[in-house]
């Protein structure tokens, strides 16, 4: 069993939106403050740092940080053929940064309807988009997972989906269960980290209340323990609880939730 290792996501502060004025730095700070061990950092909000590895890995090394993953995601939504190509220059672009820190995963974002057509075809495609880019990912020496989630117009959102998507994906291609999203999409949780076990890389803990609305972590439906306890049980779990917050209380102060959260997974892991 994988050593288990705490990071926080930067979701938290980009969902913001034009509300975020501040930069990487602000967002390491942070992190590194509320008591994280780890930071996944997105394409959206790494900054100034996305032509500059070296130095990231420098200020995430004063900052006592690890990149325990790079997630991005694309403007075709990974399921149109016409954005293909920019998508797999995305991947060679993010995956030549995550190279730079060994161990980070690249997560790909959720497959999203971007136009008309059916939902399989679609799903099809980007299986397809997920596998060249896997390919691209693999020669600079990264492990590539994707990441499906519970917003509009994901073509990743029930059992059926998962299902589909796995079924025409190689069985190199990672998954990083997100928890809240299981859960909004009305998913049996249990039943789908096992069903896809073999899988996992690593896991972005969240929660909802019985309505679907975020939640702040553990004052939600999500049995954290039941999740922790089956997620560490897999196979090619590297051992990181990425925990990520989208709730109202976030969006007053993300810092100040991120160290709720922080302290709400340790008091968690210490009993």
């Amino acid at each position: 069993m994988a050593e288990r290792r705490i990071a926080c996501q930067t979701f938290t502060w980009e969902m913001l939106g034009d509300g975020w004025a501040g930069g990487p730095d602000d967002l390491v700070e942070a992190i590194a403050t509320a008591g994280y061990a780890g930071i996944e950092i997105t394409d959206t909000m790494i900054g100034r740092y996305a032509d500059q590895p070296k130095a990231f890995a420098r200020r995430l090394d004063e900052a006592g940080l690890t990149l325990a993953a790079f997630a991005y995601g694309s403007e075709g939504g990974f399921s149109e053929a016409d954005w293909a190509e920019a998508d797999y220059a995305a991947c060679r672009r993010w995956s030549d940064f995550a190279a730079h820190f060994p161990g980070a995963v690249l997560s790909m974002g959720s497959a999203t309807a971007m136009s008309d057509g059916a939902r399989a075809d679609k799903i099809a495609l980007a299986a397809d988009i997920y596998s060249r880019s896997a390919e691209i990912a693999r020669a600079a020496g990264v492990p590539l997972a994707l990441h499906p989630s519970s917003h509009k117009n994901t073509l990743l959102f029930d059992k059926a989906d998962y299902d589909l998507i796995f079924s025409l994906l190689d069985k190199e291609i990672g998954w990083v269960p997100d928890t809240g999203h299981i859960l909004r999409a009305g998913q049996n949780i249990d039943m789908t980290l096992r069903d896809f076990g073999d899988r996992i890389r690593y896991v972005h803990l969240k929660d909802v209340d019985a309505g679907g609305d975020w939640a702040m972590l553990g004052e939600g439906i999500c049995d954290l323990a039941t999740v922790l306890a089956t997620v560490e049980r897999a196979p090619r779990f590297n051992g990181w609880i990425v925990v990520e917050e989208e709730s109202d209380e976030a969006g007053i102060d993300p810092a100040a939730a991120v160290r709720r959260n922080f302290d709400t997974i340790s008091a968690l892991a210490q009993g």
